[in-house]
This record gives structure tokens, C-alpha cells and sequence, in this order.
């Protein structure tokens, strides 16, 4: 374990800053970069809202001294006049933080009373402005902001040309220190409460992370030929698709390692026949001294290498079968009768040489999806083992039958026949006939049934219904064609403009 540890330390020292990242860092960035990200806009925010909260007072305020100083205006013989009495006058100069200006006006802008510094607004008239209400504005005057609240003031005995305006300003020292304060009232808490939530977050996140760290140590505590399951009884809900998942290609893994450990322990006893034999037959021709003796060990030699070489490459076959390797290839359409056609060629010389009738028939093509080197692999043994046990002057029939839903493939054999009890065993790996007298490794219709299920058919082999011998039968599902797509709808508009009106 501390080997294993270390090397994944020497691993990760090299890693890319890719390969670095970990989720924990991951999920921590995406909860705390939105947070820092709306921190400075809840800080914009909350300035706009404290100016207006703060302006809110404060333009009460201005608006009573305008009433106010509006109370002062008098109407004598038809003439504007302003008493303004000393309270008022204190009033308007009362405050000790901010500097106030007032003034009242006429139509012609002549000053009644008041600052003459104060601008006037632009423009001339009251326009489309309510007598009465008050407005309020924002100026620079003298280097500092300026509020100034207005009002028109209009006699109703007075033709509506004859008008006052009065305004009152306030410089703005006492909205920006009342603003200031109530935007450090709620940042400044900001700084306690946003640590105090990254700290919260990584505490939750540990937390929340941990049944991956138990899921992680778990995997690293088990023994290396340990292939079973993992349990998900104390797995989170989010993290069951990934055990599932994993738990699946250790099966894989389990199903590998032992199609392995049978492809060994296969090879071992098989092979540690042929191999003896050899050893006897090289051992009798090193001490044979009669040519046509020495001529015959070495033809027995011969055709022992070529026993060997076909059991190596079954076992071979069998092994990449059962892994998987090829049955992960890609299937595709394929014409099994074309196929067929093509390995029993392949076959008639070996059929001539035994005198077989090697035949074929079939009544056209027959598509299926399949893998066409594993259904080689598959037609060549079933011939090959039907071959091999019909005797001389004997007949071997291959043929395909078509259905609606599937597609037959049938090696019909004279030969010495097989039992229903055998029929049953025949399948089984190194497994042969007792009547069988030719030579032969007893894997081709392992061979055969491997490639089969991978095909999702089904091989059998029953005695002959029509005499001696038996008939070899794997069960395909028939391929159809996709249907072709629908043709483009008709033109619509221009059967529109073909068709009849409607109506008178």
C-alpha cells in the first residue's frame, strides 16, 4: 500500500495543472466566484439606495421651507410683495453644516428677495409646470453640488403670464455623511459575515465530500485480485450511477480475468500432450539409422507441429472470443449465403482429399448483422468438425434458410451421428464423441456456440432426421433494410394557387 501511495505521489508531482484540479477546488470556485462577483454590485446597490434614502429627509425639508417662504408672498394693488420676518429669514439660515440659498423671482427674473447668485433654471416661464408643486434639481454652484427645490407661484386674479418663482437650495454635505453612514452601516458587517460564509462553505464542503473520501480509501484498501462489487448501501444517491458504473467494468474485468485464467490452464493441459509427443517422435528419430524409418518419424513430427498449430489457434480464437476482443467490432449488414459460398470453396480441396461430397445449397441471399471474420471463424468449424467425423464416400451438405424473421444456417452430415445426450455436451470445451475416432482438440463447437451468442443466435446440433449422421443448425436474426424516407411533401402553395376560390 505505501508503494502504491508513493507512486501515486510521484505521479502527481508531474501531473499537468490539468490533472491537478480537484473537485473540491472546483465546486469552492464556482459557489465563491459568484460571490465576489455580486459583492461589488450589492456595494453599487447599496450606495443608489442610500442616496436615495438619505435624499428623502432632506427634500422634505427643502420642500416645507419652500412653503414656507411661499406663505411669505403677498399680493398688494395687483404687485408681488415679500415680508419676509426675521424667524422665517432664521429659519432659512439655520442649518450649521450645509449652506442654504433662496430667492424669489418675478417673470421679468427681477429678484424680490433673497440670493441674486442663485441660478435660475433655463428657459423662460413656468411651461407646462403645475402652480404650486414643488420640483426639485441638481446643480454645481460655487465648486459644490447643489439641491434646489422650486415652485411657481401663480395669482388667480392675475393673467397667467404673471408669475413668481421661488427656490431654495442646499448644498449637500449632510446627504453625503448620512449616505456614507448607511452604506458602511450594512458593508462593513459585509466584511465579518462574507469570511465567516467562505468558511461555512469549505467547512459544508468537507462534509458534503466525505463519502467520496471514504469511497476513494475504499478502492485504495482492496486487495489488487480483489474484483468484487463495491456496496452501495452507505453511497450517496449522486455518487450510486458512478459505483454502478464502475462496479459493471469490474465484471467486465472479473469475466476477462478468468477467460484468461481458462485460456492458461486450457493451454497447459492441451498442449502437454501434443509437446510429449513430439519430444517421443524427435527422440526416436534421433536414434532411428533406417532412412524410411527416420522419413516416417519426421512425417509424424510433421503432423504433429500441424496438430499443435490448429489447437494454438483455436485456443487462441477461443481466448479473443470469450475476452470480447472481437465481438467488439462493429457489425454490419452481411449475406451469410454469399458468405458461405465462399468457405465452401475454401473447403473443396480438403473434401476431395478425404472423398466428401462437400455440397452447397441455398434458395438466395440471407442478410443478417454480424461480425463477417467471427461468422467465418464460425462456418469454418462447423464444416471443418463435420469433415472430420463422415467417413470417405460420405456427403456433407451446407445451406442457408430464409424466414420472414430469421436466417438458418445448416451443415447436414452422413457421418458416424451423434446421441441426444451428446447433443446436450458437444458444446463444452475439449468435450468429444466417444464413438469419435479422427483426431481433433474438442474446441471448434466451443468455438462456434462463443461466436454464436455474440451474434445473439443460438447453435445446435441434432442426429440426422433423415438417417446416419447429424445436422448442425445456429439460428440468426434476419436484417432488413431501414425503410427509405417519406417523400417531401407536395407544394403546398402552388396546389393553392391551382385551387378554386372560396366563396361568392
Amino acid at each position: 500500500m505505501s508503494d502504491r501511495k508513493a507512486n501515486d505521489a510521484g505521479r502527481a508531482g508531474t501531473a499537468s495543472p490539468e490533472a491537478e484540479r480537484s473537485l473540491f477546488g472546483e465546486i469552492l470556485d464556482w459557489m465563491l466566484a459568484p460571490l465576489l462577483f455580486v459583492w461589488p454590485l450589492s456595494i453599487a446597490f447599496t450606495h443608489y439606495f442610500a442616496n436615495n434614502v438619505a435624499n428623502f429627509p432632506y427634500d422634505q425639508s427643502l420642500r416645507e421651507l419652500v412653503a414656507t417662504l411661499s406663505r411669505q408672498v403677498q399680493y398688494v394693488d395687483n404687485k408681488p410683495v415679500v415680508a419676509l420676518h426675521a424667524s422665517t429669514r432664521a429659519l432659512l439660515r439655520a442649518d450649521e453644516i450645509d449652506s442654504v440659498y433662496f430667492h424669489v423671482v418675478d417673470e421679468s427674473r427681477k429678484l424680490l428677495v433673497g440670493d441674486r447668485e442663485l441660478p435660475i433654471p433655463e428657459g423662460t416661464g413656468k411651461g407646462n409646470l403645475v402652480p404650486g408643486e414643488v420640483y426639485f434639481r441638481d446643480i454645481e454652484f460655487n465648486g459644490q453640488e447643489l439641491r434646489i427645490a422650486y415652485s411657481y407661484l401663480l395669482d388667480p386674479q392675475l393673467p397667467d403670464k404673471h408669475w413668481l418663482l421661488v427656490e431654495v437650495g442646499e448644498t449637500t454635505e449632510k446627504r453625503t455623511q448620512l449616505a456614507n453612514r448607511i452604506v458602511a452601516s450594512v458593508i462593513l458587517p459585509q466584511f465579518i459575515i462574507i469570511p465567516l460564509a467562505v468558511m461555512l462553505v469549505w467547512f459544508g464542503l468537507s462534509r458534503g465530500l466525505r463519502p467520496l473520501t471514504r469511497l476513494r480509501h475504499t478502492i485504495e484498501d482492496r486487495d489488487p485480485g480483489d474484483l468484487s462489487p463495491i456496496a452501495t448501501r452507505r453511497v450517496p444517491e449522486e455518487l450510486e450511477p458512478l459505483v454502478e458504473a464502475f462496479n459493471e467494468m469490474l465484471e467486465r474485468m472479473k469475466r476477462n480475468v478468468e477467460a484468461q485464467q481458462r485460456f492458461v490452464a486450457d493451454a497447459a493441459h492441451q498442449m502437454r500432450t501434443p509437446l510429449t509427443g513430439l519430444k517421443t517422435q524427435a527422440q526416436f528419430a534421433a536414434r532411428e539409422t533406417d532412412p524410411a524409418a527416420l522419413r516416417h518419424a519426421l512425417r509424424q513430427i510433421a503432423t504433429g507441429v500441424d496438430r499443435a498449430g490448429r489447437l494454438v489457434n483455436q485456443l487462441l480464437t477461443l481466448a479473443r472470443t470469450e475476452g470480447g476482443e472481437l465481438g467488439q467490432q462493429q457489425h454490419a449488414p452481411t449475406d451469410l449465403t454469399q458468405l458461405l459460398r465462399e468457405v465452401v470453396e475454401d473447403w473443396v480441396i480438403v473434401a476431395l482429399e478425404k472423398r466428401i461430397d462437400l455440397g452447397f445449397e441455398s434458395p438466395g441471399p440471407a442478410m443478417i448483422s454480424g461480425n463477417e471474420f467471427l461468422l467465418r471463424e464460425l462456418v469454418k468449424n462447423l464444416i471443418d468438425n463435420a469433415l472430420r467425423y463422415t467417413p470417405a464416400g460420405g456427403h456433407v451438405t451446407c445451406r442457408t434458410i430464409v424466414t420472414e424473421v430469421s436466417v438458418l444456417l445448416e451443415i447436414e452430415d452422413d457421418g458416424i451421428g451423434i446421441s441426444e445426450e451428446q447433443a446436450e455436451l458437444v458444446f463444452e470445451r475439449f468435450y468429444r464423441v466417444d464413438d469419435a475416432t479422427t483426431e481433433g482438440s474438442g474446441l471448434g463447437l466451443a468455438i462456434v456456440q462463443e461466436i454464436a451468442s455474440q451474434h445473439g443466435a443460438r447453435a445446435m446440433l441434432r442426429p440426422n432426421p433423415r438417417g446416419k449422421g447429424s445436422v448442425a443448425r445456429v439460428v440468426f436474426s434476419a436484417w432488413h433494410p431501414p425503410p427509405p424516407p417519406r417523400p417531401p411533401p407536395e407544394d403546398y402553395a402552388e396546389l393553392y394557387r391551382q385551387s378554386p376560390p372560396l366563396g361568392p
